[in-house]
């Protein structure tokens, strides 16, 4: 398979994502700086360690100086204030430099919480993405969100920190859970919802060849999605104007991602399917899209074993308490929550100009319905 280098335009913090298969035997090629004498901290979890382990051994052959591994459960419980400090204290306790290098090795969860360790340890630390799930490589570690979760909602804290380079190894999918990769394929489909119908049709042929690992399909998703996200990263990197389309089915998917008390019973991924679901069927109530497209992409998730209500997910929650969540996210403007709509498959829009009555409607309505 022959490599693919996608580049992330960000002027002085550009850089490469290099997308193939076996990338980590030869990693030296896509890093900016030399590995010789280099200080390496190794982020990972207890699912893909082995991943890191070789990773190491690879660096320490390389000529890395200090050059070790940090290993957390796997799960978003991981992304909190004590994982956060406990990564701190090693990095200090093992006398980290401002020229060491972090490398953040697992999913979104650890991308997330190595990136924040790195912008904020001695004010910021350069550090690589290893991502080994398809969420992650499609997007959590790519454009530069870090941070972890608090009691009162996902990624409240945190910050905009770019690495200075992300590997997508293909050949980390041959052991990933078909469950995980079914999560990660729903983030893969927002790019085609959000502005890309030939995309989404892509996948409404093709999808079930990307869940059964199929190389050429699977680099073809992560390639797609890394350049699409590449493009609205470089047109608004704070997200303050386009970049927030990004969060389609994010809303109400960190509500219920909450209400699940992030311990594995919904998956990210799981809560951005049933979110976009519901982003779907608000815009229908509010006349926006033809309600023929919500069930469109209704029906595309069902046939990709992905969960499309949220009375499907094992847990109950009060729609007070999901509104509540979303009144705090970080995209909620005045206390106005931030939805991401939709006019058609293909054209989505950034609003606070929701009723309130109506995503109520929608949540109820969610969490009664069952397949």
């Amino acid at each position: 398979m022959q490599t693919k280098l996608v580049e992330i335009d960000l002027g002085a913090r550009s850089y490469k994502i290099a997308i193939g298969a076996n990338l980590l035997s030869s990693i030296g090629d896509f890093l900016p700086f030399d590995i010789e004498g280099k200080k390496m901290f190794l982020i990972t979890d207890d699912n893909v360690e082995p991943y890191a382990r070789a990773l190491q051994k690879t660096l320490q052959q390389a000529g890395a100086g200090f050059c070790e591994v940090m290993v957390f459960p796997h799960g978003e419980k991981t992304k909190s204030y004590t994982r956060l400090q406990e990564v701190h204290d090693w990095m200090l306790e093992h006398n980290i430099h401002r020229n060491s290098v972090v490398f953040a090795v697992g999913g979104g969860v650890i991308g997330d919480l190595a990136g924040f360790a790195a912008a904020t340890v001695l004010r910021g630390v350069p550090y690589v993405q290893i991502p080994t799930s398809l969420l992650a490589q499609v997007d959590s570690s790519v454009g530069g969100k870090t941070g972890i979760n608090t009691q009162y909602g996902k990624n409240l804290v945190g910050n905009f920190y770019q690495p200075v380079s992300v590997i997508a190894d293909m050949d980390v999918f041959k052991t990933l859970p078909a469950r995980e990769l079914r999560a990660g394929y729903a983030e893969v489909v927002k790019y085609g919802l959000i502005d890309d119908l030939d995309f989404f049709e892509w996948l409404e042929v093709n999808g079930p060849s990307v869940i059964d690992v199929n190389m050429q399909s699977i680099s073809h998703v992560v390639d797609v999605s890394c350049k699409a996200k590449a493009a609205i990263v470089e047109a608004d990197e704070r997200e303050h104007g386009k970049r927030a389309l990004l969060n389609l089915g994010h809303t109400f998917g960190h509500a219920l991602e909450a209400a699940a008390g992030y311990d594995g019973t919904l998956l990210h991924g799981e809560g951005v399917a049933i979110g976009t679901v519901m982003a779907f069927d608000l815009s229908v109530k509010m006349g926006l899209c033809p309600r023929a497209d919500a069930l469109r992409v209704r029906e595309h998730f069902k046939v990709m074993g992905l969960p499309v209500h949220a009375g499907n997910i094992g847990f109950s929650a009060i729609v007070d308490d999901l509104i509540a969540t979303m009144q705090r996210d970080k995209k909620a403007v005045d206390n106005k929550m931030t939805f991401i709509l939709i006019k058609a498959i293909g054209s989505a829009f950034v609003t606070q100009d929701v009723p309130e009555d109506m995503v109520r409607d929608i949540l109820a309505q969610s969490l009664k319905e069952q397949d």
